[in-house]
């Protein structure tokens, strides 16, 4: 205990905490811009990544993630606020936490197995995109010093570790631009034309909601889409983590761990959030590894809205702006091109889907599912060809089955067979198939019942165990004329 303890807090003090400092910049305006997509003061997003980032890095399943106020979520937020306002928003926080803890101990993550590698890699690529996206507004058709920041933050962040390593290049990037941008006084925008942020600390209060049915009716449904984008995000951000660090996580310890934190989150002020993938890329990218990095991003990040709240609104957009664009390259999976190639069609087809449907509709939850449910059909649709050979043996006509069989197959299973035959001994063989469901139950009664119809004598033979079992279960046809022999 005490050595996994050391291991997740205090294996790497120096760069977690440089990481953390990092991260917490970069937070910043994107809680803000998370708030007002959401409709809400920008201080509920702030408030939100704090306490969020803080609880986490203790109960959280994956050390070195960052979770936070994110866009998934304030895209599911609108129309509750809209209606109904920021007490419902924090009452559905705090009913969303409720659902992730009861969702872990139901080893939720087990689903994370479910999802094949072309949606992932689609997944990624698709945060890779919109993290960019996201950042076009805010230099695109603004100012020429606007592009030529962006540039030389890009330089920094790419050079300079090259012969500095011992402090993040981000960091320096922030500091160093801020600090020119103050003292030349130049025209850019900056930190504080996203939204004003007040300087003070976050307050426990209860909800000013009512107490009752119809309550629990307006937050329910947005808690339960809240807790699942959630999850969803958060998990597969733990496998991305996972991949990058070449260590494991415990992802169901993960998901009460988001549970709890929004259950806190909602009773300070702040909506719901999950686990961010760009901020994550940041911390592993700036030397981030332990619980220690969340923790001080989520304090640090208080520490520059309380006391250095004048400088943080001057520091600009444009340097921002320059480190997420390479959190957007690095996280672009760019062997995708290749696996296009290379990936069988309906993989590739799979993985271009995922991607299309998350960057469309900027939800990542529509674009996995589909993802996932267009590689089960395409699963569904390679195992489900059947082959059926008939051959004559000692008077006996011999069908030998080679596939599965179950509702997807039974339909060219029946039409492989030639009913007209009379008074034939006639052996269905199973030895190369298993049979699935009860749907493959009554399409092996349809043909035995057929051919006895026309005074055939029909042996089932080469059943495995598992088969016999459902056979014998299930089957209706006349036993006394169509002997059951599993081998």
């Amino acid at each position: 205990m005490i050595k996994k303890l050391k291991t997740e807090w205090f294996s790497n003090v120096r760069a977690d905490i440089l990481a953390g400092i990092v991260v917490a910049l970069a937070l910043i305006p994107e809680a803000i811009a998370f708030s007002i997509i959401a409709g809400v003061d920008p201080m509920v997003g702030l408030y939100a990544s704090f306490c969020i980032s803080v609880i986490i890095a203790f109960v959280g399943g994956r050390p070195g993630m960052i979770s936070a106020a994110t866009a998934a979520m304030a895209l599911l937020m609108v129309p509750l606020v809209k209606q109904h306002g920021l007490n419902y928003l924090l009452a559905a926080t705090i009913l969303t936490g409720v659902i992730q803890i009861v969702l872990g101990m139901l080893k939720i993550a087990k689903v994370v197995k479910f999802i094949p590698r072309a949606v992932m890699i689609g997944f990624v690529n698709a945060l890779a995109i919109l993290i960019f996206m996201a950042q076009i507004p805010h230099f695109i058709g603004i100012s020429n010093i606007t592009y030529i920041f962006v540039a030389i933050t890009l330089l920094i962040v790419y050079i300079l570790p090259k012969f500095i390593k011992s402090i993040p290049a981000p960091l320096i990037a922030i500091i160093s631009l801020t600090a020119v941008s103050i003292f030349v006084n130049l025209d850019l925008r900056t930190v504080g034309d996203l939204g004003s942020i007040t300087r003070s600390l976050p307050v426990f209060f209860v909800p000013d909601i009512p107490f009752s049915l119809e309550t629990l009716k307006i937050i329910f449904p947005y808690s339960m889409a809240l807790a699942i984008v959630g999850l969803l995000e958060s998990l597969l951000t733990s496998s991305i983590v996972d991949d990058m660090t070449d260590t494991e996580s415990d992802k169901n310890k993960e998901s009460k761990g988001q549970g709890i934190a929004n259950i806190i989150t909602g009773f300070f002020g702040g909506m719901a959030g999950c686990a961010m993938i760009g901020q994550s890329v940041i911390n592993i990218k700036s030397g981030g590894r332990g619980r220690l990095s969340t923790l001080v991003a989520g304090i640090f990040l208080m520490f520059l809205i309380i006391v250095l709240g004048d400088l943080v609104v001057k520091i600009p957009m444009s340097v921002l702006v320059g480190i997420m664009i390479m959190v957007s390259i690095g996280t672009f999976d760019w062997s995708s091109f290749s696996y296009l190639r290379k990936a069988p069609k309906s993989d590739s087809v799979v993985m271009l889907a995922t991607v299309i449907i998350v960057v469309t509709t900027h939800d990542l939850s529509k674009g996995v599912i589909a993802g996932v449910i267009l590689s089960a059909l395409f699963f569904v649709a390679k195992i489900s060809k059947i082959k059926v050979t008939e051959r004559k043996e000692n008077q006996s006509i011999i069908f030998d089955i080679k596939g599965e069989l179950f509702f997807a197959s039974v339909q060219g299973f029946v039409e492989s067979f030639d009913f007209t035959v009379k008074n034939e001994n006639i052996i269905i063989d199973f030895s190369n198939t298993h049979v699935w469901d009860d749907s493959a139950v009554g399409a092996i009664d349809k043909v035995v019942l057929k051919y006895y119809e026309n005074n055939n004598k029909v042996t089932i033979s080469g059943l495995n165990s598992s088969s016999t079992k459902l056979v014998d279960k299930l089957a209706v046809y006349n036993n006394a004329n169509a002997k059951l022999s599993a081998h």
